[in-house]
């Protein structure tokens, strides 16, 4: 397939584009290359050839309809999107434009390009979305598809308008949309303003590790490159107009896992100082949802899909991909907001 993938040089974006290449498809990689962008993160397949970057926005409703009439896609694989919390708490404005008005316009971009070309039942256009439009669970339950929208932040807001667009786009105009909602990603190139890179490099640091609240908020954890794997399965063999969630099934609270990553970093780099007496809880911020968490029975079931990796072993290869790649974090540690406590407002 030729895959028009926006958000193709962000974190969960760039996983799908190199998984993509590797099984033999064409990607056409949109992306503004805003704050969490990195091309580097795409270096792997840059010179594929069946590799194309574009530079431009998804509110750019000229650049849409010239990147679609050039490329001609069989396939959207829309991730682009202000996808931090702590970031939507202090400045919901940009939330709202590229999660809300960008996804408009790629819609309408995409509805007008396939109507142009008769408008074939084999085109998808994929919009790939996260658990937190459900809201938040307490101790017990899971969510599914048929759960309710309560989305908590401006984040989750913003991107549950974004769903609702996507499927108000197939019934009424009959566009073939498919919805995912995944659980927490996590893995290599993760940009470092999210727990996982943050507890890190705090720690390779020596600094303290923020913790919120007590460090009970559960997350589903899910290894970015099954994610990838996961959202091609959807996109080639879902069924139009379906929603599919996608989890780990690794659920932990936020203190265990810093617990696990720092007993991780005493083991591959060892220090006079013990990681675990960096932890340092700090105030929760507003609205902190507790607990996450996906029943994947529908893509387990229907489409054969389930995760290969465990959180032990995602966190072992994500702590020593960070290790081994101190240039790639390094060039990002001037970037606006990375290394500052967000979310405060």
């Amino acid at each position: 397939m030729k895959i028009l993938v926006t958000g193709g040089a962000g974190f969960i974006g760039s996983a799908v584009v190199r998984q993509a290449i590797r099984e033999g498809h064409t990607i056409v990689n949109l992306d503004a290359l805003t704050y969490a962008a990195c091309l580097a993160n795409v270096t792997p397949v840059a010179n594929a050839p069946g590799y194309v970057f574009e530079e431009a926005s998804i509110t750019d409703r000229p650049a849409l309809d010239r990147i679609f009439a050039d490329h001609k896609p069989d396939a959207v694989m829309h991730l682009a999107a202000e996808s931090h919390v702590d970031r939507s708490i202090d400045g919901p404005a940009a939330f709202v434009e590229t999660n809300v008005t960008g996804t408009y316009t790629l819609l309408e971009a995409a509805r007008a390009y396939w109507t142009a070309n008769g408008s074939p039942d084999d085109f998808r256009f994929h919009h790939i979305s996260t658990d937190e439009v459900y809201g938040s669970l307490g101790e017990t339950g899971l969510f599914t598809e048929d759960t309710p929208y309560s989305p908590n932040s401006p984040y989750s807001a913003s991107k549950a308008a974004s769903d609702h667009l996507v499927r108000a786009w197939g019934e009424t105009y009959g566009l073939p949309i498919l919805v995912t909602n995944c659980s927490n990603n996590y893995g290599p190139y993760h940009f470092p303003e999210k727990l996982i890179p943050v507890v890190i490099l705090n720690a390779l640091a020596g600094k303290p590790i923020p913790v919120y609240g007590k460090g009970e908020n559960v997350r589903d954890w899910l290894y970015v490159e099954d994610h990838a794997d996961a959202l091609l399965t959807v996109l080639q063999n879902g069924a139009v107009g379906r929603t599919y969630n996608i989890g780990g099934e690794n659920e932990a609270r936020n203190i265990d896992l810093v617990h696990m990553i720092c007993d991780l970093l005493a083991e591959l780099k060892p220090t006079d100082t013990a990681y675990r007496d960096l932890i340092t809880f700090v105030t929760d911020r507003p609205g902190h949802d507790l607990r996450y968490a996906i029943d994947p029975t529908r893509i387990r079931t229907e489409l054969g899909w389930r995760p290969s990796v465990t959180l032990e072993e995602g966190l072992r290869r994500t702590v020593q991909w960070y290790l081994d790649n101190e240039d790639w974090w390094r060039a990002l540690q001037s970037r606006e907001g990375v290394g500052q406590r967000l979310g405060t407002g």
